[in-house]
C-alpha cells in the first residue's frame, strides 16, 4: 500500500501507521479552515470562510450545515465548558456559542479601536482566551469585508472572560496565525505567516515562554516551514508539533526538528486531533477536509 508519508527522521515511523490511507471526507468548499473536534457530540466542526458556513462532519460520513451566515468564521475551539469559541472575520470579533445556541460577542475592540480580523484561537486551562489578529479578513471582500486596519500592530491577544479585559501579549508579527500551548502551558507557539504577502518574512513557528502572570517572554524561532507557510497546528501528547504547510502536514519534535510529513494533495490550512479514540488527524486543506489515523493523539485534560 502507498504510504502518504515523507520520513525524514526514523522516529516519525513510530508516530504514523503503515497500513492506513489518507481519506477525503468532505469536498467542494472554497477555503476550509478552523477544524475542531467536539467530544460531547463526537463530531468535527470546520469553517468554509468565503461561503460563510460552519459545517459538521459526523463519523457516519454525514456532512451537514451547523451554521449559515457565519460571518466569515475562521478558527474555532472548545472552552472548558464545552462551548464553541469562534473567530469571525465579518464582525471582526471573537464569539462564544452558548449551550442554548445564543451567540455571545466576547471581544471586538482593543484600545477603543476595532480588531483587524481574529484568525485562530485557543483556551488556556485557566479559562483565558488567546487569539491572533492578522489582517487577512479585511484585505478583500473574499474572506471578510475589505477595510482599513484600525490597529497599529498585528497582535496576539489574551482575553479574560471573567473581567472582560483584553491585552496584547505579542505585537512583533507581520501576520500572526495559528497558535497552541505546550502541554504544560509553559510555552506558547505562534505561526508567522506574513510570507503569504511578503516573501522577505520567514515562514516560521515562533515560541514564547509563558510567565506565571500570563505574559510572554523570550520569543524566538522554533521551526521553519520549507514548503509554503505555517497556518494552523496542534501539539500532541508527547509535545510534537503537527503543522499545516503547502505540501501537507509537517511534524516537528519538541526541539523543532522536522521528523516527517503527511503528504496532502491540497494546501493545508489547519488540523486537529479527533475521532472516537482521539487518534485521527482531521485536516482542512483548501477545498476539502481529509482524515488519517496516526499513532498519536492530543493530550486529554
Amino acid at each position: 500500500m502507498f504510504e502518504p508519508y515523507q520520513i525524514i527522521d526514523s522516529r516519525f515511523r513510530d508516530l504514523v501507521l503503515a497500513n492506513v490511507s489518507l481519506r477525503k471526507i468532505s469536498g467542494g468548499h472554497l477555503w476550509a479552515e478552523g477544524p475542531v473536534w467536539v467530544p460531547a457530540h463526537q463530531c468535527l466542526l470546520f469553517s468554509d470562510i468565503p461561503n460563510q458556513t460552519i459545517f459538521r462532519w459526523m463519523q457516519d460520513g454525514t456532512v451537514n450545515v451547523f451554521r449559515k451566515n457565519a460571518e466569515f468564521a475562521n478558527g474555532n475551539t472548545i472552552d472548558g465548558n464545552g462551548r464553541l469559541v469562534t473567530c469571525q472575520h465579518g464582525t471582526r470579533s471573537v464569539t462564544r456559542t452558548e449551550h442554548n445556541g445564543k451567540i455571545t460577542t466576547l471581544v471586538d475592540t482593543f484600545d477603543g479601536k476595532r480588531l483587524n480580523s481574529p484568525n485562530d484561537v485557543v483556551v488556556k486551562a485557566d479559562g483565558s482566551i488567546w487569539f491572533t489578529d492578522p489582517t487577512y479578513g479585511i484585505l478583500s471582500n473574499y474572506e471578510g469585508n475589505k477595510s482599513v486596519p484600525e490597529q497599529v500592530d498585528r497582535n496576539v491577544f489574551r482575553f479574560d472572560p471573567e473581567t472582560g479585559n483584553v491585552v496584547s501579549v505579542a505585537c512583533d508579527f507581520s501576520q500572526p496565525n495559528g497558535l497552541a500551548f505546550s502541554n504544560d502551558e509553559k510555552l506558547l507557539y505562534i505561526a508567522e505567516s506574513g510570507s503569504s504577502h511578503d516573501k522577505s518574512i520567514p515562514a516560521v513557528i515562533r515560541v514564547y515562554n509563558v510567565r506565571d502572570d500570563n505574559t510572554l517572554e523570550n520569543g524566538r524561532d522554533f521551526a521553519e516551514i520549507d514548503n509554503g507557510i505555517p497556518d494552523g497546528f496542534r501539539v500532541d501528547c508527547d509535545g510534537n508539533i503537527w503543522c499545516s504547510a503547502a505540501d501537507g502536514v509537517h511534524c516537528f519534535d519538541p526541539s523543532g526538528m522536522l521528523l516527517g510529513k503527511i503528504l496532502v494533495p491540497e494546501t493545508v490550512s489547519n488540523l486537529t486531533f479527533g475521532g472516537a479514540r482521539g487518534n485521527e488527524l482531521l485536516i482542512t486543506a483548501t477545498t476539502s477536509v481529509y482524515a488519517i489515523h496516526v499513532n498519536s493523539e492530543a493530550l486529554v485534560r
